[in-house]
């Protein structure tokens, strides 16, 4: 068995663990940026072996230079769709952050909670 025998290969940008429905970025942010263990990110992803945890950490480290430009396209394509978002919200999020509002207390009301 190969080692990309672990992995759907579904396009240049999209590499995930076989039979589930997770990408690799998601293993190695927690791996690399959180410093995770691989026993505690296999815990987190109730899809996700132990075994296949494993497995991508060693592809990251065998293909380092092509799988850290992966994972930086990735990034920089989450930035890009944040910044969107926040320039124009979905309709329930604008509705959520008003009910938010509303509920959140004035000055005047905390004053008077903390007395």
């Amino acid at each position: 068995m190969q080692i990309e025998d672990y992995f759907d290969f579904l396009a240049p940008n999209d590499i995930r663990i076989k039979g589930t429905r997770v990408g690799i970025e998601t293993i190695l942010y927690d791996f690399i940026h959180r410093k995770r263990t691989p026993e505690e990110i296999a815990q987190s992803y109730r899809t996700v072996t132990l075994e296949q945890v494993y497995v991508t950490i060693v592809y990251y480290l065998h293909n380092q230079e092509a799988v850290s430009k992966y994972l930086a396209d990735w990034m920089d394509f989450a930035h890009q769709q944040r910044k969107a978002q926040e320039l124009n919200p979905p309709p329930a999020l604008v509705w959520l952050r008003q009910e938010l509002a509303k509920r959140k207390p004035t000055s005047e009301e905390q004053v008077a909670i903390q007395k």
